[in-house]
């Protein structure tokens, strides 16, 4: 492995581990083996080695996300589709989901959550154009894009959020449940 891919990839476990605010440059470093100018070489900051780990996971999770969330005319199926694309990252990369989650709910005016708020908006736009293109079906959906996608969102986040810790499994007969109970929430 280069020293590159080598830095993000402590990097990315320790973020996880700790949090990115509590992680230095000489910890990260060291966990490479590598020196603090060969990771300028590559990186000019703590931030800049952060913003590509975001864009290269990222990258990955949004693709997942896209194909799985084209609305054909069936909401339940799109949602159960898009709840396993999410399912198969975290499976996948539960490391980088686990720093995700931490980064969305960390202070505003932090530079973790500065990073990860272009790729938070992005996840939301993705579930609202779900929910917009489902109105010529489901009427009730009409101006509530946004409160669906996020509480949508919540509910997969929680569900995976159980996952990470360790009290829940994620398989089909939970997301099964998980998408019929939002369902069930926003035509009641």
């Amino acid at each position: 492995m280069d020293n590159r891919q080598n830095l993000l990839n402590c990097a990315l476990r320790l973020f996880s581990q700790r949090g990115y605010d509590a992680v230095g440059v000489q910890e990260i470093v060291e966990a490479a083996g590598v020196t603090k100018p060969t990771m300028y070489h590559y990186f000019e900051s703590k931030r800049g080695l952060l913003e590509e780990l975001l864009r290269q996971e990222e990258a990955f999770l949004l693709s997942q996300v896209r194909k799985a969330a084209d609305y054909q005319g069936d909401l339940v199926l799109t949602l159960e589709h898009t709840a396993r694309a999410y399912i198969k990252v975290v499976e996948d990369h539960s490391v980088f989901y686990r720093l995700q989650l931490a980064m969305f709910f960390a202070p505003p005016e932090s530079e973790a959550n500065q990073a990860a708020q272009p790729y938070a908006h992005e996840q939301n736009a993705l579930l609202e154009g779900v929910f917009i293109k489902a109105v010529g079906d489901h009427g009730n959906l009409r101006g509530r894009h946004q409160r669906y996608a996020a509480g949508f969102l919540g509910v997969l986040n929680g569900m995976i959020g159980l996952y990470l810790i360790g009290q829940a499994q994620l398989t089909d007969e939970v997301v099964y449940q998980t998408v019929h109970q939002f369902m069930y929430g926003i035509f009641s």
